[in-house]
């Protein structure tokens, strides 16, 4: 664990709000089962990389949230036997003040020789209950749990960077690409500052002219169909 001045930093995807879940939630089964996948379409939107970029980070977002509980409820569970790593400290005509780190340390007590001797000891505690916490950590499965969530969140990050540099084909991959920003960057549902409403509305408009082009070609398919079957009775 890293030294903190909070009870417990918490790691690297858990540090922002759990992200709210966006007008397409299940983004790509409604889009690939709207107009965007019919016929040609579905070739298209099978080859948009923006589109297979867009599955990959949903992959790693969903092993990164699921490696984040488990994270968490390890976590739980040795603050409530160990502890998060402190000392109480109570220095010269004060009062008793818990610290966290070894930086909060020096930063209460400072480097003077006449807190030399209650520095030393404090240091000495705080490094005891660290040592104990890192034991415990180490056989829970905490210490791999943690790093296995922050690797799993940088790959996610690095796939969320990648949208930038690779084309959408089809509407599918452009709307694969704004529920990406959605998920990752809106604080809150609905939140109203600016850019989360115009990307929220972007995105909705895209859904509406999906579904809306594939009724017509629903239609348009109907319209053939009858045209060939009186054709065909006409003969």
């Amino acid at each position: 664990m890293a030294d903190s001045d909070n009870s417990m930093t918490l790691p690297f995807v858990t540090r922002r709000q759990v992200l709210v879940r966006t007008v397409i939630a299940t983004a790509a089964g409604r889009l690939e089962d709207s107009a965007f996948t019919g016929d040609a379409g579905r070739t298209d939107v099978l080859s948009d990389p923006a589109l297979a970029l867009w599955r990959k980070w949903q992959t790693a977002r969903k092993l990164t949230e699921r490696l984040c509980r488990r994270q968490q409820r390890l976590e739980t569970m040795l603050a409530g036997s160990v502890g998060f790593p402190r000392v109480i400290v109570r220095p010269p005509k004060g009062e008793d003040v818990t610290i966290h780190s070894i930086e909060a340390l020096h930063d209460l007590l400072g480097k003077d020789g006449d807190m030399a001797a209650l520095r030393v000891k404090a240091e000495a505690d705080f490094a005891a209950h660290q040592a104990r916490w890192d034991a415990a950590a180490d056989e829970t499965g905490y210490t791999a749990a943690f790093r296995a969530e922050r690797e799993a969140g940088e790959k996610m990050q690095d796939l969320l960077q990648a949208f930038s540099a690779t084309p959408a084909t089809t509407l599918a991959g452009v709307a694969g690409k704004l529920d990406a920003v959605l998920r990752e960057g809106e604080a809150w549902e609905e939140c109203s500052e600016f850019p989360w409403p115009q990307i929220r509305s972007a995105l909705s408009d895209l859904l509406r002219i999906a579904e809306a082009f594939g009724a017509d070609r629903v239609q348009r398919r109907r319209i053939r169909h009858d045209q060939a079957e009186t054709h065909r009775h006409s003969r």
